[in-house]
């Protein structure tokens, strides 16, 4: 027997069958109003999933937390160690920032150098379950890369979405993983958009956002890590960088599960930081909506430039139920994250992955936080797939000297003073 129950739609909760029916979407709801939750057998993973068979699990990748995800065929899992990423303790900015105590997860540590690999680790099994011959996706980027990397692996073609401004870096990951790459000339919401109809009328597997119900799965095994590394004591607040919401409700669909499951005892608080001016969900949690207004994205940080958030409703419901905060930093105060996450914390990261941190300090600037918390912030991609995004944050630039050490002497007074 399976341990996977049925997958149920967010909005009508209407449930669909684990292996027929309905693949992707709710069809009464439609693509953004009815994306799909898996849900589980929770009493037969609560005997499967404990802290001492954890503790006797000697296979420190994403994939200790098997029975917890959706996967049939165990034996299609590629050779490629994703997630355990580690947890750093920052003591020297807690007490700084006066709080209890902060955390940074560096999940620039995975294969591709991006949380997405999460995600797509689990979504090629899925892909390979199916023995589908295509197979597709839609992203700024990190996803791409990320979904072309494991397909490589694999016999199936691989199609690439992506909008004409995705950085070059991530667009070389795509070429050298072999895939077929489609640069569109427009949003990341149009190319979105492209994709979906191209999957459907050609049949190919699709691993956009929102649209495949799998991904948040892989995602969530970041709240899983969080908890088992803090030794099941789960943070007072969570603080993730937030496009189309995917990997915000996926981790708190984690944490919900591990709460479930017993195996912590009680839940954070969720801070989706978005961009200023890429902040559709910040503006329809203030004004209390149940959905978001399309807009023009326009930030510096290519992972979270998204108009129209894919994955809204999981997103909007998951800060409300954590009675968490979704807040708008500026490209500035993202800037100022990656130069922090680099000379106090020691992680390069890129723009988009180290808004998380912008948010944080925001947050702290404000009051939000009490003295006492106890903080998570998510760095989700390296600063290495967006060069360009990141050099605007350097505040100096190389010292030219002639191969001579008086002119080293002479150029080295200023910075020696």
């Amino acid at each position: 027997m399976s341990h996977i129950v049925h997958l149920q739609c967010v909005s009508c909760e209407k449930t669909y069958p684990r292996d027929g029916g309905v693949e992707y979407t709710c069809p009464d709801c439609g693509p953004l109003h009815g994306t799909l939750e898996v849900i589980y057998d929770y009493d037969l993973i609560r005997r499967e999933l404990t802290p001492t068979k954890l503790k006797q699990n000697t296979n420190y990748t994403h994939w200790r937390y098997l029975p917890l995800l959706p996967i049939e065929k165990p034996e299609l899992i590629l050779p490629l160690a994703v997630g355990w990423t580690p947890v750093y303790r920052n003591s020297k900015l807690a007490e700084e920032w006066g709080i209890k105590e902060l955390f940074v997860k560096d999940d620039t540590r995975n294969p591709s150098a991006s949380l997405k690999d999460r995600a797509s680790s689990v979504a090629v099994v899925k892909a390979l379950e199916k023995q589908v011959p295509v197979v597709t996706a839609a992203s700024t980027g990190n996803a791409a890369s990320s979904w072309a990397l494991f397909t490589a692996l694999t016999d199936m073609q691989t199609i690439i979405f992506v909008p004409e401004t995705a950085p070059r870096a991530k667009v070389a990951q795509l070429l050298l993983f072999g895939a077929t790459v489609i640069q569109v000339k427009g949003t990341y919401d149009e190319a979105f958009d492209l994709c979906t109809q191209a999957a459907e009328k050609w049949g190919w597997y699709n691993r956009s956002t929102a649209i495949n119900p799998y991904l948040g799965e892989g995602k969530k095994t970041a709240a899983l890590e969080i908890c088992e590394q803090l030794e099941w004591k789960a943070p007072d607040y969570v603080f993730v960088s937030v496009g189309d919401g995917c990997i915000f409700q996926g981790m708190w669909k984690g944490f919900k599960e591990l709460y479930q499951l017993g195996l912590i005892e009680k839940l954070p608080r969720m801070m989706g930081v978005q961009a200023e001016g890429s902040a559709p969900l910040v503006q329809a949690w203030e004004e209390g909506r149940e959905e978001c207004r399309p807009l023009q994205p326009r930030t510096l940080a290519d992972s979270i430039s998204v108009g129209m958030p894919r994955d809204q409703i999981k997103a909007l419901r998951a800060v409300r139920e954590s009675d968490g905060q979704f807040i708008a930093v500026s490209d500035e105060a993202i800037l100022e994250a990656i130069r922090i996450l680099a000379r106090e914390v020691g992680i390069m990261a890129e723009p988009a992955g180290a808004a998380a941190m912008a948010g944080l300090k925001k947050s702290i600037a404000e009051g939000i936080l009490p003295s006492d918390a106890r903080v998570m912030v998510m760095v989700t991609g390296h600063g290495l797939k967006d060069i360009d995004g990141v050099m605007q944050a350097v505040t100096h630039q190389p010292v030219t000297v002639h191969n001579d050490l008086s002119d080293v002497q002479e150029k080295l007074e200023p910075f020696l003073s």
